[in-house]
């Protein structure tokens, strides 16, 4: 069944068209991941389905009583808010009707409750507010009145990513799910997502969530749409097939060409005498031709600045921010040409690693001794602001004019941006028209053309594209010098670093040789081996307990039986009497006076039944 039908969908900025005639269909049960360039109008693409964005031309077209979900890229939140009454923004027939009950409620109109409460019990929406906490807690949300305006980017995008699923649409629209979320977090949507029955369009870079997640891959590409049915690795494959049959036609056409352009030079008399259909087939050979080929595997080896044999040495290193310890007693030295990755939850330190590393933070105590040859190149996780008024290639050539690859080989900044998918009709924009990803494919240019030798790359896959990734990662596995690499990106660290550090909190950090992959297998032969203990564990525990009680254990007194037995008949009469108010209360057929009477004796009774409750199993212990 058909959920969603785009039918000739264009977008233009001013003379930038992104896209034209595009023509898209999401049946249900599809899980489609949508990929392409940055700056090609992925996010605006998403914008437009949601109705966030308005569109040039085209039909978009919804399954009737359709309900759909969008996790926009960079979420935001009225600042006054807390991350609970943020839940209950969203504008789905769940959420309107308990605030509509609510709202009756508080003028006390019995009439409008009493026809609310048939849909709060269709929609199953009397217990929302605790399937939103348990679904925050699953997401390491757990302070539910915190403040959104405290909350850092990956937990407003937890937060965000709860109010999506929680609603349970039937069509999941998400743009980045993964960015700013740890791997613990990645892992985790990525299961949920796997287990769901929901229709999913999304964009992400990461490829392991692609390849795990989605049967079906729509690219565009050249400003047109290429839909496989299939997991990312089918693509991959299809993709290599059809780039290659469209390069041995564009060569093949070239080759026609010449013979063809000889033919239309002959001497104008005979102009005359020539076929129609031979100069228009001419015209649309030389069309062909003219097509842009796809290279791929373009190898970018830029010379790096020599790096002598010491890099750096940490001895003894602390560092922690009040009871939050980040390292303590570290001792390590970092080898030449060392490719380490670090991995952890959020919260865990490895930000704060880097910025001790590069000398913007201090340690608490011990010390990093650097190498004096070492010349540093850093990708911020928050990136640079550049001069918006400014055109790409001048923010580029204010760095360097020229890039050496070794043996005397140069590239022009114009060439260095090519590499790295700036076009010569984009070097030329203006730095204020790119898109995000686009900024920081810039950002990322402007870090690898100042020929570091030790490169330190706090997330740098967050918004850019997978093109651009292949890209680094290629310039990493090539590169004659050190890398450091904090990601949450899988497969971008399982072909980049040859170990990991792990950051495990408090201070805890395991240094693991292999990839990511590797280590995540490790991880579970470990989960798995605890998790076969705990049985052994927790029959020593109740042991260890009994053997306490019976070395504690005294008898009750006489005050104290006649107690126990009073709970013991006491607790089922208040149990039953909570049973009757609360069917009284979700009947409709009440009053506004005997809803409130009685939902005041039930707050009472549940009050009274945990404190008996509690009581009887204190006695009892002694028994």
């Amino acid at each position: 069944m058909i959920q969603l039908q785009i039918e000739g969908l264009s977008k233009s900025f001013g003379d930038r068209v992104l896209f034209r005639d595009l023509s898209l269909g999401v049946s249900e049960g599809d899980r489609i991941g949508f990929i392409a360039k940055n700056g090609t109008g992925k996010t605006t693409l998403l914008n437009i389905i949601a109705g966030v964005e308005s569109y040039d031309t085209g039909v978009i077209t919804f399954r009737n009583d359709i309900q759909v979900g969008y996790l926009s890229q960079n979420p935001s939140y009225p600042v006054d808010m807390t991350v609970i009454q943020a839940c209950f923004t969203t504008d789905t027939e769940m959420t309107r009707t308990i605030r509509e009950y609510e709202l009756a409620m508080a003028h006390g109109d019995a009439g409008r409750m009493e026809q609310l409460v048939e849909a709060m019990d269709r929609l199953n929406a009397w217990d929302y507010e605790s399937r939103v906490k348990q679904i925050l807690s699953q997401l390491k949300i757990v302070d539910f009145d915190q403040p959104i305006s405290r909350l850092s980017g990956g937990q407003l995008k937890r937060v965000a990513l709860a109010n999506v699923l929680i609603a349970e649409p039937d069509l999941l629209i998400l743009d980045e799910p993964t960015n700013h979320l740890d791997l613990e977090m990645t892992e985790w949507l990525e299961s949920f997502l796997s287990r769901s029955r929901v229709s999913l369009l999304m964009v992400t870079h990461d490829r392991y969530f692609l390849d795990r997640v989605c049967n079906r891959i729509v690219e565009i590409d050249a400003r047109a749409l290429y839909s496989y049915k299939g997991n990312y690795s089918y693509y991959l494959e299809k993709r290599q097939e059809r780039i290659e049959a469209r390069n041995a036609e564009i060569d093949r056409a070239n080759n026609l060409l010449r013979t063809e352009l000889e033919w239309m030079r002959r001497q104008p008399q005979a102009r005359g005498t020539k076929a129609k259909y031979r100069i228009d087939a001419f015209y649309d050979l030389q069309e062909k031709a003219r097509r842009e080929k796809n290279v791929e595997n373009v190898t970018l080896a830029v010379k790096s600045s020599y790096i002598g044999s010491k890099i750096f040495e940490i001895n003894n290193l602390c560092k922690r921010f009040g009871d939050i310890k980040i390292v303590e007693d570290l001792t390590y030295t970092f080898a030449r040409y060392e490719k380490l990755g670090i991995v952890g939850n959020n919260g865990t330190g490895k930000s704060t690693f880097i910025k001790m590393l590069i000398g913007e933070l201090s340690p608490d105590s011990g010390t990093i001794d650097v190498g004096e040859t070492v010349r540093f190149g850093y990708y911020r996780q928050d990136g640079i602001q550049f001069d918006d008024k400014k055109k790409v290639i001048d923010a580029v050539r204010d760095i360097a004019e020229e890039i050496s690859l070794g043996n005397g080989s140069k590239l022009s900044a114009s060439q260095f941006l090519q590499h790295f998918l700036f076009t010569p009709d984009t070097q030329h924009n203006y730095i204020y028209k790119l898109s995000g990803g686009e900024k920081r494919r810039l950002y990322l240019c402007t870090v690898l053309m100042s020929n570091p030798n030790f490169l330190v790359l706090d997330e740098p896959t967050n918004d850019l594209d997978i093109v651009t990734l292949n890209i680094l990662e290629d310039y990493l596995r090539n590169f004659k010098g050190c890398v450091i690499v904090v990601s949450h990106d899988r497969y971008f660290m399982d072909k980049v670093v040859d170990h990991i550090w792990a950051f495990e909190g408090d201070a805890q950090i395991k240094d693991f040789p292999g990839n990511y992959t590797d280590y995540r297998a490790w991880k579970e032969v470990q989960e798995a081996e605890e998790k076969a203990k705990e049985p052994e564990r927790k029959i020593c525990r109740e042991s260890e307990k009994k053997t306490k009680q019976n070395t504690d254990k005294r008898k009750l007194s006489f005050k104290e039986r006649r107690e126990f037995e009073e709970l013991d008949t006491l607790i089922p009469q208040l149990e039953a009497e909570k049973k009757e108010l609360e069917s009284a209360l979700s009947s409709g057929a009440l009053s506004i006076d005997d809803i409130q009477s009685k939902a005041t004796r039930l707050g009472d009774l549940i009050a009274e039944i945990d404190e008996k409750s509690m009581r009887w199993l204190e006695l009892s212990e002694w028994i």
